[in-house]
């Protein structure tokens, strides 16, 4: 297909705005779909896990594929829960534009706000798509104003509500100057056009009017047609349109009410007219893997070196892992070999194929800017780059929050224990925010996520769809430990195993560097070792021979894992190598490893180590009869308040408390509220734990 005609976007929003809704209509006005399944009923096209079906909600990125007006579009549905931020996170790494769905009566919610600057953070142009115009409290205005104030953003009104609540009929389309209904009988496949009534065309031409003079500073064939009076083409206005949101400079507004089927056609025109196709946007840099530090432009070319992002794992029972790639560069044919730069391994692509949510279609070949799955990657991981051996090419990894609650998981036989392990690895390998370790000495595994609904999901994956019988504890916080101060320590090491003398001498400088939040660089300079620690060697390969440096390194990567003073992951130390001593006759790998461990453990005693717990941003929201109750409940739970807004019958509330403080909080939030209070939380920072 010719890239121009492509559009790799993503459906994103908080919780509840309609994005599986508004995605299941538009496969049904595409003709992907012939009937529309509702996130209600648990029929949705997009939620096909079970758990989403049962919960709701949506957990696991979906993609599928769609065409409009001669156009692919390869869309992404992904979760709006903050304790699947990473499922949003990995995909629009690899997306060209996206949809943001706002709730009419909501506005701009917390994790509307946390997407946004997901967005930002990769230049992501995007379409707004005020939805729900129908409820009761909807307000288009109030949540544009907040679109402006909350996210920083320059919305452009390109349509406005014909009605709101139960009276809203449809939308005035600014830009081609009419009124725009939708047919309940075709079940708004038929969509009825009208010019604008004289009763509204006041208000119309107040918008249209604004519409004008916003675009007007970017263009002057925009500024002087408007200034003097004459008739500005439509078309002129969207290429303008499409121009400055390309440029990130402006964010259309569009307008529906998804669910009864009003508003996602001129959404799909929107998608057309103002997204990015895959040559549009800015040229992909990648990290030489010959020449360190050097970057390489990648060419988009049919005939360029293949090159592959993979951005999301999936276990399929019968195919095994499914990789999901973003092409950049080249052309990928099944059958073919390619070379995964990030593990130094050749991958054979057995497969290709083109996704429907749950289900796939195989294709052939998969082009530059398109998106798709390989079968039959062995050693492939979510961030790894496939391309040629012969012109290897890293692309920028993706880094995920923290994991930051845990909880023991044991097997309820003896046999279910192979069984239980191979599906931790599975979900490891799924989801980036999943980790899972054992203790080597209890034989005890422990699973670690990001919140207690993110767990709560995980292990029901494992009884439920892997059918792997388990006992699981309750869920514990994962604390962290870090120093206070700088310390310089030598450490000599000396043991006589075998026989044989084994010595070593290094001096190590450890100091603290504890970054603010989870987006912060890790600091100091050297290689990263993970949590925002960091190790850096002064000596040459003439101080020190390669194997010694290795095996120094390794000594203080297990200590990290294993912490100071409690056995909790070190984070946001820096290790320093500063000076060694070896001998030829007495020196080995095994007394410098050794060292190592001693040495940062030694170090870190002397450094006034501390144990840092994680600090949640909180978002509650709760009707404004029960804000005293819930004020005092939160404080009462060492929560620190950070802001209260005032909305409609609702207040919002920002506030900052211990992970610890927050188990259960949910319920005790319902019962305060008669059911009606809800609250989310995400990862904040990490901080000094009081121990007294």
């Amino acid at each position: 297909m010719d890239p121009s005609k492509l559009r790799n976007i993503g459906i994103m929003a908080h919780i509840d705005a309609g994005k599986t809704t508004t995605t299941e209509r538009i496969l049904f006005y595409t003709g992907k779909s012939h009937r529309l399944g509702e996130v209600d009923d648990g029929e949705a096209t997009m939620d096909w896990m079970e758990q989403e079906q049962n919960r709701g909600i949506t957990i696991t990125s979906a993609a599928t594929t769609c065409f409009w007006q001669g156009c692919q579009i390869n869309l992404i549905d992904t979760p709006g829960h903050v304790d699947f931020t990473a499922e949003v996170e990995r995909c629009l790494r690899v997306l060209d534009g996206a949809v943001a769905i706002f709730c009419a009566v909501g506005g701009v919610e917390p994790q509307s706000e946390t997407v946004w600057q997901q967005a930002d953070t990769y230049g992501v142009p995007r379409i707004a798509y005020i939805n729900k115009m129908d409820r009761t409290g909807a307000d288009f205005f109030a949540v544009v104003e907040e679109i402006k104030t909350k996210l920083g953003a320059r919305p452009l009104v390109c349509q406005i509500p014909i009605g709101a609540e139960s009276d809203f009929e449809g939308v005035i389309d600014l830009v081609a100057g009419e009124e725009i209904r939708w047919d309940e009988e075709s079940r708004g496949t038929e969509m009825i056009r009208s010019p604008i009534a004289p009763s509204r065309s006041a208000l119309a031409g107040q918008w249209r009017e604004t519409l004008l003079d916003e675009l007007g500073t970017f263009s002057d064939e925009v500024a002087e047609l408007f200034i003097e009076g004459r008739e500005i083409p439509a078309e002129l206005i969207r290429r303008v349109i499409r121009q400055q949101t390309l440029s990130l400079k402006l964010v259309p507004v569009l307008t529906g009410a998804s669910l009864r089927n009003m508003g996602v056609q001129p959404l799909l025109d929107g998608v057309i007219a103002y997204l990015p196709s895959p040559p549009e946007t800015p040229p992909v840099q990648g990290h030489s893997v010959k020449n360190s530090g050097e970057m390489i432009p990648v060419s988009r070319e049919a005939g360029a070196p293949p090159l592959a992002y993979v951005f999301k794992i999936q276990h399929d029972r019968e195919a095994g892992p499914m990789a999901f790639v973003r092409m950049y560069g080249g052309t990928v044919k099944k059958g073919s070999v390619l070379f995964n730069g990030s593990k130094k391994k050749r991958e054979r692509i057995n497969r290709i194929l083109r996704m429907h949510s749950n289900r796939s279609e195989e294709l052939p070949v998969l082009e530059s800017g398109d998106i798709g799955v390989f079968i039959g990657l062995k050693e492939s991981q979510t961030g790894d780059t496939l391309g040629s051996e012969g012109h290897q090419v890293l692309l920028e990894r993706m880094t995920f929050p923290e994991p930051v609650i845990f909880t023991a998981i044991e097997p309820k036989t003896a046999s279910d224990r192979d069984k239980l392990k191979k599906t931790l690895e599975i979900l490891s390998l799924e989801d980036p925010t999943f980790s899972m370790t054992e203790n080597e000495d209890t034989g005890q595994m422990v699973i670690r996520g990001m919140g207690e609904l993110h767990l709560d999901v995980l292990l029901t994956r494992i009884t439920d769809e892997f059918h792997v019988g388990a006992n699981v504890g309750k869920p514990q916080v994962s604390y962290r430990e870090s120093i206070s101060r700088e310390v310089t320590h030598t450490e000599k090491f000396s043991r006589i195993i075998a026989g044989k003398e084994n010595t070593a001498e290094i001096t190590l400088r450890v100091a603290p560097h504890r970054p603010a939040g989870p987006s912060d660089s890790p600091g100091p300079e050297g290689e990263d070792l993970g949590s925002f620690n960091s190790f850096r060697c002064l000596l040459t390969r003439e101080d020190l021979p390669q194997e010694y440096l290795e095996a120094i390194r390794g000594g203080i990567a297990n200590a990290l894992a294993s912490g100071v003073m409690y056995g909790y992951p070190a984070y946001g130390i820096s290790v320093t190598l500063t000076g060694a001593k070896h001998s030829e006759l007495t020196s080995s790998v095994f007394a410098f490893n050794g060292a190592a461990s001693l040495g940062f453990d030694a170090a870190c005693r002397q450094g006034e180590p501390v144990l840092l717990e994680p600090v949640m941003d909180i978002h509650i929201i709760t009707p404004t009869d029960y804000l005293g109750e819930v004020l005092n409940a939160l404080s009462a739970r060492g929560g620190i308040i950070l802001n209260v807004e005032n909305r409609l019958r609702t207040e919002h509330i920002r506030a900052q408390a211990p992970l610890a403080a927050m188990f259960g909080y949910l319920t005790s939030l319902r019962s305060a509220t008669q059911g009606r209070g809800n609250f989310s939380m995400e990862f904040s920072h990490f901080a000094p734990k009081n121990l007294s």
